[in-house]
């Protein structure tokens, strides 16, 4: 049973009309910015990705994005949920959804938060070091063991291997006899190619070391049943999406095709980045002139930034588009965006192409919906900005 209050979600019917709802939510007349969330496209891409790749079941990473009605409407779609702590994990019951749809998938755990997962029945934990072993064997000997071994992408927008996964080849195997001695089962294996992969035969080189490290789980009598291939699928690239289903499915088909297993995959961006859009308002600008009096340059100061919603180009490559709502045959100006804070760092992107726009417009930025809100502050004393959720009438889950 859900024991939280999830905010109201809004129900339209044919396309969603930015332009409309700033009038709509008197933005005119507010100086914060506001997120717009269009649960359709969650569904959408949810339903893309079973379609594209039957066998692999999504266990939505909360990190990425942990608002509730995303939450709640992917748990209704079906997911499962990957959580890297307890707070993750009060999310998820407190919406209703079974302990057997999580899976603990930090590797690194405070003992406090696995005594919490202990007491809630969420028994699938990740693993990959001997001390870690051990914790699980003191604290929770109960739990079923995934095996997490490192493979990486050879280009990621946010690698991890540095920090996660052990050698397949060395260590792997060591962790199951170590299991399997101290009577802790282990009942899978897991991988993680980095945060917005951009190599997907990375996914293909992985299966193949995991669907070794899997079989001699089964060899030292373990209970094995679970493959989890972890994330990293883009968010706003179909096309690369379907070439990375493309070689998850011919490789499990190669290397596990002969073995029974429940395969399972850890999605965040390419769930929610493209459901957001942010919407900001300007409420400064310079105009930039040569000598010659002609315009060279327009700066607009707008209400988010870099510390805010926008604090992903501090640790990602990430592409900022722009959707503006002037008369697209408007002359157009070489410009720069900056955020609203005191701090020079605070620069949402340059050399754009805006026409020229005055105090008090808005500019609205699309793809939005991933890591974003989660890792946003409100340095300066700025305010961060609410979320209205809406979802077609057609495609309605909750």
């Amino acid at each position: 049973m859900c024991t939280v209050e999830i905010e109201p979600i809004h129900v339209y019917q044919g396309t969603l009309d930015l332009e409309s709802k700033i009038d709509e939510w008197d933005l005119r007349n507010q100086d914060a910015p506001i997120n717009v969330c269009d649960l359709s496209k969650i569904v959408s891409k949810y339903n893309d990705w079973r379609r594209l790749m039957p066998n692999v079941m999504p266990y939505y990473a909360i990190k990425c994005n942990d608002e509730l009605p995303i939450l709640k409407t992917l748990g209704d779609l079906g997911t499962g949920f990957d959580c890297a702590s307890r707070a993750e994990i009060e999310q998820v019951l407190s919406l209703g959804f079974d302990s057997e749809k999580i899976i603990f998938a930090n590797p690194m755990k405070s003992i406090s938060h696995i005594q919490y997962a202990k007491e809630n029945n969420v028994t699938d934990s990740t693993v990959d070091n001997a001390f870690e072993m051990y914790k699980i064997f003191k604290y929770y000997p109960e739990s079923n063991v995934v095996v997490r071994f490192r493979s990486d992408a050879n280009k990621a927008l946010s690698p991890l291997g540095n920090k996660f996964g052990c050698n397949a080849e060395e260590d792997g195997v060591l962790l199951m006899i170590l299991a399997k001695a101290l009577g802790v089962n282990v009942k899978g294996v897991s991988f993680h190619v980095g945060s917005g992969c951009c190599d997907f035969p990375s996914y293909g080189r992985a299966i193949c070391t995991g669907s070794a490290l899997y079989k001699a789980g089964n060899l030292i009598k373990h209970n094995m049943e679970l493959f989890d291939i972890g994330g990293g699928f883009p968010g706003n690239d179909d096309e690369m999406f379907c070439n990375i289903a493309e070689v998850v499915n011919k490789s499990l088909d190669k290397f596990l095709g002969d073995v029974k297993v429940k395969v399972i995959a850890e999605p965040g961006r390419y769930l929610v980045s493209t459901a957001y859009t942010t919407i900001c308002k300007i409420f400064s600008k310079q105009e930039l002139r040569g000598s010659d009096d002609q315009l060279e340059k327009v700066m607009y100061y707008v209400n988010d930034g870099v510390y805010g919603t926008f604090n992903i180009l501090i640790y990602e490559d990430f592409k900022i588009d722009t959707i503006h709502f002037k008369n697209t045959d408007s002359e157009t100006f070489n410009s720069l965006i900056w955020g609203p804070t005191g701090d020079a760092a605070d620069k949402i992107c340059d050399n754009i192409n805006l026409p020229n726009l005055k105090d008090g417009d808005f500019i609205a930025f699309p793809n939005m919906g991933a890591y974003s809100i989660v890792t946003s502050s409100a340095f300066n004393g700025f305010t961060l900005p609410k979320t209205k959720f809406y979802i077609r009438k057609d495609l309605q889950v909750i």
